[in-house]
């Protein structure tokens, strides 16, 4: 299924825009575009949000026919545990993390005792606990953790653009990856010159733009086959005003969104 995320909304829920956009309102957005599936994803306001207003906006999410999945950072016990029991209020099925979070940096030892000592309890609940390809962590380092462990919780979201800052090829991350693969982050990607040539921006780019073989990650993946959501992410840089950022962003969600769907 294709799904939006939170940073396909970078912008709009940013305090750079005049209006900053809510988690209801991108779940409207969502079902305005005919989308189905959206990934709550490194969404500062759920961590402060109570219990009634979480449960609020999961009623908000049903109502409007929106099916919920959920992303932080790290692999801490208590973060596990806490975003297993927010998968429950949201009837998530799928929690996206990385195994590093601002406030911890594990050991490879440490980060797998962690992971073995969590998913018991995602097994039993039927979430599956997703970790995200980056630059922090070597691709084959991640693929070996996730066969060691061998759970049927554990896999990996897929996002090739992150792996480029490791001087990763995209193209091997998916490889190497794929048959592990339970989330794809779906976004272009591209390198601009800086001004006078003297080096250049790696940033977003409309889908389609950039420099991603997204083709050779469906013909590798296989992830309309598999049943692997592929959720809509940018890299917008600023655009110089909140107006054109903002439209700028909204234009690029629905070409990723026309590009996903006309793939094959």
């Amino acid at each position: 299924m294709i799904g939006l995320g939170t940073y396909a909304f970078f912008w709009q829920h940013s305090d750079r825009s005049p209006e900053p956009l809510s988690l209801r309102g991108a779940l409207e957005e969502t079902r305005a575009l005919d989308v189905d599936l959206f990934q709550i994803c490194d969404f500062a306001p759920l961590e402060a949000m109570t219990d009634a207003e979480v449960h609020d906006a999961a009623a908000a999410a049903r109502d409007l026919g929106v099916a919920i999945q959920l992303g932080t950072k790290g692999v801490e016990p208590e973060r596990l545990a806490r975003h297993l029991a927010l998968a429950d209020v949201f009837d998530a099925r799928l929690v996206r993390s990385m195994l590093f979070s601002p406030a911890s940096r594990p050991s490879a030892a440490e980060a797998e005792a962690w992971l073995r000592a969590a998913l018991p309890a995602y097994e039993a609940a039927g979430v599956v606990l997703a970790l995200e390809t980056y630059e922090q962590i070597a691709t084959a380092d991640l693929v070996a953790l996730v066969q060691r462990i061998a759970s049927p919780a554990l896999g990996i979201c897929l996002d090739p653009a992150n792996v480029v800052a490791r001087l990763e090829r995209p193209v091997d991350a998916i490889e190497l990856t794929a048959p592990h693969v339970v989330n794809v982050h779906a976004k272009d990607f591209a390198f601009d010159r800086q001004p006078g040539w003297v080096g250049f921006t790696y940033s977003g780019a409309p889908m389609g733009a950039g420099l991603h073989d997204y083709p050779h990650l469906l013909r590798t993946v296989h992830p309309r086959e598999r049943g692997i959501d592929e959720i809509v992410e940018h890299w917008l840089p600023w655009q110089g005003d909140a107006t054109t950022t903002i439209r700028t962003e909204r234009e690029w969600t629905r070409r990723a969104i026309e590009t996903l769907r006309s793939a094959s």
